[in-house]
């Protein structure tokens, strides 16, 4: 499977997005969009109307990661402002996961779920087949450069075990401290798709082209280097 890379926009210089995303459009395979209400993390990011104006210029996938209390209020607005895919944290989906993944497809949107790095698997283990998209933090959720949690690569290669092993459809993906110094043992655990940040991809250059292409190389450096 080919690797997929996933600007996180939060970490874009917000006074040069059409600018950006006309670069990313042209190299990158999907949008991570990060909604925050300031209660379930200490922080508020992008919004629902940020996720309106983009697909204004883009075609690429969008997909929403809510770090929200309440995500049933923000599916609805999401789907009708061109989201492609939902992924709600299993922190706040018990006792309601079923119908929102059920409310979320039947939009004909992609589902998906994001994982805290002290949640466990076994958590998300009875809607994994649900799933087209399983996130794993490798930060605490809510703000961008913070340093790698190793304590979650257990749970990134138990997953890639459980995927191969049930056929299960979800894609793989990490966000946080994706960079040059984790990318071949995120790959190695069973990483599909990479949401890259400050430390990843935005703070490489001011011109985000030179950025991009710094990104890249240092992700094929750091697989040849751990053969």
């Amino acid at each position: 499977m080919k690797m997929k890379f996933a600007p996180s926009l939060m970490c874009m210089d917000l006074m040069r997005v059409q600018e950006q995303v006309s670069i990313l459009n042209q190299r990158c395979d999907l949008y991570h969009v990060d909604i925050m209400d300031g209660h379930f993390v200490k922080n508020l990011s992008l919004s629902v109307d940020f996720v309106k104006g983009l697909r204004q210029i883009t075609n690429l996938p969008i997909d929403c990661h809510l770090m929200v209390t309440n995500p049933e209020q923000y599916i609805d607005p999401l789907i009708k402002a061109g989201a492609d895919s939902i992924s709600l944290h299993a922190e706040t989906i018990s006792g309601q996961a079923f119908r929102l993944f059920n409310k979320i497809r039947q939009a004909d949107c992609k589902c998906g779920v994001v994982l805290n790095p002290e949640t466990s698997l076994e958590t998300v283990k009875p809607y994994l087949n649900y799933l087209d998209l399983l996130t794993f933090m490798t930060v605490d959720p809510g703000f961008a450069g913070q340093d790698f949690i190793t304590e979650t690569m257990k749970s990134i290669n138990e997953a890639a075990r459980w995927k191969e092993r049930n056929a299960y459809s979800y894609i793989l993906a990490v966000d946080g401290a994706c960079n040059k110094n984790t990318f071949s043992r995120l790959a190695d655990a069973g990483t599909e798709c990479f949401i890259v940040g400050s430390s990843g991809l935005f703070n490489l250059d001011e011109d985000l082209n030179i950025a991009y292409d710094t990104m890249m190389q240092d992700f094929r450096q750091s697989l040849d280097t751990d053969k």
